[in-house]
């Protein structure tokens, strides 16, 4: 990767009408692995490409927000888009949101926030006043999304698509173990309770050990009922995961626990990670594998 003497910086520009959807975009770019900012005022986007351009490989990939929030710079955009055209080392995109009127007065009807040039007057006055302002940006935007008839797992859906050419390994399947005793997850998405299963822990030869070395790994997975509930999860997750997918996450976190951290939580994590790697990218971790407690 070169470090700013050819076109390997990617820049998207997000802006378009308030309500929609960019939030969602933003959030989108950054599962994509891209530097987000938001809310960058136009007047310091030539100092923030300084930034990009010495810092090379590190900012490859770089998406910024701009709307009516900074519309008191908004003017120097245009001229900041003069000079990126001229730029040999980036390659820039706008991607401009916008949705019909009347679906952008329904959203901020549901929200109950006001628009921000609306003055004191109705969202639709606020909304005719952005168009305006917005014109000559929408017309120099190379992607225009229309989001009057897209929930925002579709919006995601469409700049996952248009953006990446790996979409597919954007969303993971996180593992990890834990022990009760320190405490639930609270990050986690699905929390899996395995403390009914046999313990190792009242082995004295494989209380030491942990559900990494073999010996414990076998003694947990050899009962019935561990097959049984294994069987079961596995099937239930195959089930949940293209739909959490579908919906839009990047990423799903479940978590494995029992009282310590060590055996039972740890040899299930093993198993489900090694379980859904062919299909999905997976990471297994153990919270509590080093906080054993005698």
């Amino acid at each position: 990767m070169s470090t700013g003497s050819t076109s390997d910086i990617q820049l998207v520009i997000i802006t378009g009408m308030s309500g929609a959807g960019k939030t969602v975009a933003i959030q989108s770019f950054e599962d994509l692995g891209y530097f987000c900012v938001d809310n960058l005022p136009p007047s310091l986007l030539p100092k923030f490409l300084e930034l990009m351009k010495e810092s090379g490989s590190k900012m490859n990939k770089v998406a910024l927000v701009m709307d009516l929030r900074g519309r008191e710079f908004f003017e120097s955009l245009f001229e900041a888009l003069d000079d990126i055209t001229e730029k040999s080392w980036i390659t820039p995109q706008i991607l401009f949101l916008d949705a019909k009127d009347s679906i952008l007065v329904s959203r901020y009807k549901e929200t109950r926030r006001s628009h921000p040039l609306a003055n004191n007057g109705s969202p639709l006055t606020g909304i005719e006043n952005e168009r305006e302002v917005l014109e000559e940006l929408k017309g120099r935007a190379q992607l225009i999304y229309d989001t009057s008839n897209l929930k925002p797992r579709e919006l995601r859906e469409k700049i996952l698509k248009q953006f990446s050419t790996h979409s597919s390994q954007t969303f993971s399947v996180n593992v990890f173990s834990f022990g009760f005793k320190y405490g639930i997850p609270i990050d986690a998405d699905l929390v899996f309770d395995v403390r009914f299963l046999p313990n190792p822990h009242y082995i004295d030869t494989l209380r030491p050990k942990t559900g990494l070395d073999e010996e414990v790994s076998s003694y947990v997975l050899k009962w019935g009922e561990t097959q049984k509930f294994a069987e079961k999860l596995i099937d239930l997750l195959a089930f949940m995961l293209p739909y959490y997918k579908r919906e839009g996450k990047s990423q799903l976190v479940i978590a494995i626990g029992c009282t310590g951290g060590q055996h039972r939580s740890v040899t299930l994590a093993e198993y489900l990670g090694k379980y859904f790697s062919n299909e999905y990218k997976t990471i297994v971790s153990h919270r509590d594998i080093d906080k054993r407690k005698e």
